[in-house]
C-alpha cells in the first residue's frame, strides 16, 4: 500500500503550525514524520500521519490549503553509514531525490526515510533488487 504525505501551505505567522498539530491531535491523528520548508512569506509543512485521508479532510474543513502526494518509505540500518548506502545506490542508478526526511523513531532497530522521487515504482524495484527494503503503511503504522 502506498504511503501518502500531507502537504499543508502555511502563512509564515506565529501559531499556524500549532493550529495544524492541535487539529490533528484533537481528532486522534498521530504524526509519524514531519518536515517544514519555508520562504519569507509562507511555509510548506509535510507530514506523514496515522490517517492521511482524515488529516486532509480535517485540515480542508478548517480552511487550510492541503495536497496529498505519494512518497516512498525506505528502511535503513540505524547505524553510521546506513543512509550513505541508500544514497549511494540511488546515485548509482541515477535516481534524483527531490527531497527527503526521516520518520520518528521505530522500535525495530531500523531508521526510515521518506523520499520524494519521480517514479516511485521504478525506484522501489531498483532498491529492492539491490537488497534495500522499502516500507509499507503497516510497517510505519499508517492507515
Amino acid at each position: 500500500m502506498e504511503i501518502y504525505q500531507v502537504s499543508v501551505f502555511l502563512e509564515n505567522q506565529a501559531g499556524k503550525l500549532s493550529e495544524v498539530t492541535n487539529l490533528l491531535a484533537e481528532n486522534g491523528i498521530d504524526l509519524r514524520a514531519i518536515n517544514i520548508a519555508e520562504s519569507s512569506d509562507y511555509g510548506v509543512l509535510r507530514v506523514i500521519t496515522s490517517d492521511s485521508n482524515r488529516a486532509v479532510e480535517i485540515l480542508r474543513e478548517h480552511g487550510f490549503i492541503v495536497n496529498c502526494t505519494a512518497v516512498l518509505g525506505v528502511s535503513v540500518p540505524d547505524r553510521p553509514g546506513g543512509l550513505a548506502h541508500l544514497l549511494r545506490q540511488l546515485a548509482e542508478e541515477k535516481f534524483d531525490v527531490e527531497y527527503m526526511y526521516s520518520v520518528f523513531g521505530q522500535a525495530n532497530g531500523l531508521a526510515y526515510m521518506i523520499l520524494r522521487v519521480d517514479n516511485i515504482d521504478t525506484v522501489r524495484a531498483a532498491l529492492e533488487k539491490d537488497g534495500i527494503h522499502t516500507a509499507d503503511c503497516v510497517e510505519l503504522g499508517i492507515k
